[in-house]
């Protein structure tokens, strides 16, 4: 299956009510699940061929984070409390991750920086499409995870938060 044909398919998807697609060619498997939010989530298998193994950017190498105690906010955006009092702030979808809104302007948010809720963190580039990504919690920024311009997974972790 070529990429191509891989954005046509999540471009359908997105605009149906279909919640998940899986095929399978040989080697070649992926799925597509979509929420009913109508934020899809992609999935591949790791049995691709070469030539899509080239084509595909590679997930950013996830840093080892204390073990993390799960909630679930009514918003939908994945927040986690970790030990201690630091909050995780993980990323809502699959794209490029960018600290500030263009390469000659400043970065959204710097460690130390206080953050109210709705403020944005970063951006999340998807398909063409640049999406904010707020913050549902208010505190002060302690770490940031993720590397700028780097490749983001579903859930993957981007920021560390101290509620004030």
């Amino acid at each position: 299956m070529e990429y191509k044909q891989i954005q046509e398919l999540i471009k359908t998807i997105n605009k149906s009510n279909i919640s998940e697609l899986s095929i399978e060619e040989g080697d070649f498997k992926i799925t597509i699940k979509q929420e009913l939010t109508g934020q899809a989530h992609y999935v591949t298998m790791p049995q691709m061929p070469m030539q899509m193994q080239m084509q595909m950017p590679q997930p950013a190498p996830q840093q080892a984070l204390p073990a993390a105690q799960p909630s679930a906010p009514a918003t939908g955006k994945p927040v986690a409390p970790v030990a201690g009092n630091a909050i995780t702030i993980k990323s809502p979808m699959i794209g490029t991750f960018y600290r500030s809104p263009s390469p000659d302007k400043p970065v959204f948010v710097n460690v130390g920086d206080e953050i109210k809720a709705g403020q944005v963190l970063c951006i999340i580039e998807a398909m063409k499409l640049f999406n904010e990504i707020e913050s549902e919690v208010s505190g002060r920024l302690i770490k940031v995870i993720a590397d700028d311009s780097s490749p983001v997974e579903y859930d993957q972790p981007l920021f560390l938060v101290e509620p004030l």
